[in-house]
């Protein structure tokens, strides 16, 4: 069992920048992919392999792009989770140290 419990709530928010940032790359491949045209590249079946594989790009990019933005909304969520309890922790142990009634020395 652990003797502490610590977590870096920067490098959450490093974390959680990064995903967006990679989320934000894969809508540019998007878009790049969607504007790029593949008619002519050669044969007719190269043409449509090429067409197959940009359209399953596509659908696994977005899918990709959307799970990156929930899993940083899920990290952010969660590092202000650990912010609350931080406090309500400091604050329960500052009450606990804390002199008790009129008698407490």
């Amino acid at each position: 069992m652990a003797e502490r419990l610590a977590v870096d709530r920067d490098e959450l928010e490093h974390f959680m920048k990064m995903l967006n940032k990679s989320a934000d790359s894969l809508k540019g491949l998007r878009k790049a992919l969607s504007d790029g045209t593949v008619i002519g590249l050669g044969t007719d079946d190269l043409d449509s392999a090429c067409e197959d594989f940009q359209e399953d790009w596509k659908y696994g990019a977005e899918e990709i792009g959307q799970q990156t933005e929930d899993l940083a909304k899920i990290v952010g969520q969660s590092k202000d989770s650990y912010r609350e309890v931080d406090k309500a922790l400091e604050e329960a142990l500052r009450k606990s140290k804390a002199p008790q009634g009129k008698g407490a020395k």
